[in-house]
């Protein structure tokens, strides 16, 4: 394994992830500040300043361990990518879902999708790469941290 090759790599899919993560920030920013605020939440609910930081370590992470993916060869990479795309696109989407459209039960429906389809990617890089897999374990934890709080919001706001 070439490491300059491999740092290349973690820039590139790290980046990527942080850009693509941002500008989805960005696309639903002024709900998080106008309608986010006026809906019911529980009283476990993060506070607001949580989620930058949280979302920022996480995209790291995922961009690590798509570029670990990427750089190791193996007969099932390819699918482990393809995975990684989809889920990583269907994240992208519940912040559309959830702060754009204001369907909060949608957004429940979306997010459990993502969970399916993170767990399906985490163990596809499993198969290629066991660090690449451990690294998507915190990503995990949140969206499911997250699917219940969703899941609470929308039975809160029926």
């Amino acid at each position: 394994m070439n490491p300059k090759k491999l740092s290349a790599k973690v820039l590139i899919c790290t980046l990527t992830c942080l850009v693509l993560g941002i500008a989805s920030g960005i696309g639903t920013a002024s709900s998080v500040k106008t309608w986010f605020p006026s809906i019911i939440k529980p009283s476990w609910n993060p506070p607001s300043w949580l989620f930058g930081p949280v979302w920022t370590m996480l995209y790291i992470l995922m961009g690590i361990a798509i570029a670990l993916i990427w750089h190791t060869p193996h007969p099932k990479q390819k699918t482990a990518i393809r995975l990684f795309i989809f889920q990583f696109c269907l994240n992208l989407a519940w912040s559309f879902i959830f702060f754009t459209q204001h369907q909060i039960g949608w957004a429940f429906v979306e997010i459990t999708c993502i969970w399916i389809a993170l767990i399906f990617t985490i163990f596809a890089f499993s198969a290629v790469n066991k660090n690449a897999a451990y690294l998507l374990l915190p990503y995990i934890c949140w969206v499911s941290f997250a699917a219940i709080l969703n899941g609470t919001i929308w039975y809160l706001n029926r």
